[in-house]
């Protein structure tokens, strides 16, 4: 019962701020003030976002973990987390930037669902890793069902997707797949100095990172002043962007919550279904008009990230059946698989923090595995 409870909480909290969380996103990056101008700041609406994980991380990590700053602090490890930082706020903000320059927030999630493309290609070439035939069919319906749904007219009467919005897209995913590889690096790095991950020391040192960053564009870009203005113009949007900030770092919160009580597929289920919904969602609540090309691209991209879901589950019950051996705890201990604000959507989604780490050489094994 314990057990259960458990998982209703993490469950329920995932996708009530992820949720949210995606709507929220829309709102802003589609938002027109009355004079028609748009909101068109993704820099500092990642320092917001950012700035809330660093608060909500620091609280927890001092709460619950301890702090080891002196231990950390040594600049091979810093080096890491900063270059890490970097290009995964790179990410959201091309993520952010390809929705204000007309990407529809469906096509841009399922989008970053293909984030293994990059990660498999680099792995191709650089690792000369080898897939079988189920990764391949799944990574192209994903791909092939976002370009249906983008290539099948406007999402919304009166918008269309421009050239700089997909060029956008892309950039994020490549970012993606760099940000796996900097965090396997930072992985060995602690392991050689005889020390383990914390969750929550990661979601405040990574976004503290990302912070730095974006402020950095902020002022390089010249959002400050102009988005002080805007936001003084139109308050309700800035009420819209606390509160998507809030629910980024509630809901990586309970993310980690769910990492650390169950088995890495019981998260892996729950964020990757939520994606699913946050789709509909939208189509359902924002009003997107899809023909039929849309809807089958929906379907064939969700067919796509369910079989990569089932596919894991299967893998898991092999290693399970040919483990016996294996501890809770060791079954337990996992990364974060990265589902975290893919964000971007998502979100996580954000959403993707750390999905190279783990915590025994059993989840090396199973990184080397996942695609």
């Amino acid at each position: 019962m314990d057990g259960l409870i458990q998982l209703l909480l993490g469950s329920a909290g995932i996708y009530a701020s992820f949720l949210y969380y995606g709507s929220l996103q829309e709102d802003v990056l589609t938002y027109r003030s009355a004079s028609g101008e748009k909101f068109n700041f993704p820099w500092l609406l990642q320092v917001i976002e950012a700035g809330a994980n660093v608060v909500l991380g620091f609280i927890c990590m001092s709460f619950f973990e301890g702090t080891r700053f002196g231990q950390i602090g040594a600049p091979d490890i810093q080096r890491k987390y900063l270059i890490s930082g970097v290009l995964q706020v790179s990410a959201k903000y091309f993520t952010s930037a390809s929705m204000i320059a007309g990407v529809s927030f469906p096509v841009a999630t399922l989008a970053k669902s293909s984030k293994m493309v990059p990660v498999m290609i680099g792995s191709l070439l650089l690792g000369k890793a080898s897939y079988g035939f189920r990764e391949y069919l799944h990574v192209g319906l994903i791909v092939g069902g976002t370009v249906a749904v983008s290539m099948a007219g406007k999402s919304k009467p009166g918008e269309a997707s421009s050239i700089f919005g997909l060029v956008f897209l892309v950039s994020a995913l490549v970012c993606d797949g760099i940000v796996g590889g900097t965090q396997k690096g930072l992985k060995a790095q602690l392991k050689a100095k005889k020390m383990t991950e914390r969750n929550f020391e990661m979601q405040f040192i990574q976004n503290l990172y990302m912070m730095a960053t974006a402020m950095g564009f902020v002022f390089i870009m010249g959002e400050f002043e102009t988005c002080f203005v805007f936001l003084a113009e139109n308050p309700e949007i800035f009420n819209d962007i606390v509160k998507f900030a809030i629910c980024s770092a509630v809901g990586q919160a309970f993310i980690f919550y769910m990492i650390s009580s169950f088995d890495p597929l019981v998260c892996t289920t729950v964020t990757t279904t939520r994606k699913v919904f946050s789709v509909l969602l939208s189509i359902v609540s924002k009003g997107h008009k899809l023909n039929t090309q849309g809807w089958s691209g929906i379907a064939i991209a969700g067919a796509g990230i369910l079989g990569e879901l089932e596919h894991k589950f299967s893998q898991s019950r092999k290693k399970v059946s040919t483990s016996p051996a294996r501890s809770l705890d060791s079954s337990r201990a996992t990364s974060l698989q990265g589902n975290m604000i893919d964000n971007d959507a998502e979100a996580a989604d954000q959403v993707q923090i750390a999905n190279s780490f783990t915590k025994s050489s059993d989840r090396d094994q199973n990184l080397e595995q996942k695609v």
